[in-house]
């Protein structure tokens, strides 16, 4: 199974101690519908490894992880042919995560669901102060996305 955490309720979950109806599981992750559901067909995919959040994960766990969402998202389109489908991974509090295991949300979507938007209103949003800015942003984004070793 790998590294479990003390008082993680998704740890408790992959032991098997924990309340969950199981829709996916391999030798490496776990998929199942969350108790408070934001949709119907809402599921969470975690690696059975302990792993904080994304960051905390190597290449290669991560790799593991969304081999799954892409199965399960898949078989959740097949099933029950939303309209569209919210795929979503939080890493830290401030980012919306209020359980420190790993997980994305597969949340498939329709016309008058219950989930409602993700992205601020329309002209609410992070504008850049100006084109230097965000000229040297980029360029230092690509520079350490050069320098990264390939796994």
């Amino acid at each position: 199974m790998g590294v479990r955490e003390q008082d993680c309720v998704f740890c408790e979950i992959v032991a098997g101690a924990g309340e969950a109806r199981v829709v996916h599981e391999d030798e490496h992750t776990l998929a199942f519908f969350p108790l408070a559901p934001a949709t119907r067909g809402h599921t969470l995919v975690v690696p059975k490894a302990h792993a904080a959040d994304l960051w905390a994960m190597d290449e290669t766990a991560a790799q593991r992880l969304f081999h799954t969402v892409m199965v399960v998202g898949r078989a959740l389109r097949s099933v029950l042919r939303p309209d569209g489908m919210n795929v979503v991974n939080s890493a830290g509090a401030v980012a919306t995560q209020t359980v420190f295991h790993t997980h994305v949300h597969l949340v498939p979507r329709g016309p008058g669901d219950t989930m409602g938007t993700i992205w601020p209103p329309k002209g609410a949003g992070f504008r850049y102060e100006d084109d230097a800015a965000t000229d040297a942003l980029a360029a230092r984004l690509c520079a350490a996305i050069v320098r990264r070793p390939a796994p």
